[in-house]
């Protein structure tokens, strides 16, 4: 495999797993604020705290694979 390709791929593994780990933990914290709100909502309540935070997990992977395809597609025209 090419330098630049194991470049790339670890780029974009390393930003994956950063989102994923900062939009579960995000989403998780959200679920946990919202049960210990002095006025519980429905939606709160109707809410699977597991589901939101696979919905962080899946939202913080694609903004993460995101940003590593832009930072490499604009390293790639700067060269």
């Amino acid at each position: 495999m090419d330098r630049k390709v194991k470049r790339l791929v670890l780029l974009i593994v390393s930003c994956s797993a950063s989102g994923v780990i900062l939009g579960g933990t995000a989403s998780w914290a959200e679920s946990k604020q919202c049960l210990k709100a002095s006025q519980v909502t429905t939606e709160c309540l109707t809410q699977d705290p597991i589901t939101n935070t696979l919905q962080g997990i899946s939202t913080g992977f694609i903004a993460g694979a995101g940003a590593a395809f832009g930072a490499a597609w604009q390293l790639r025209h700067e060269d």
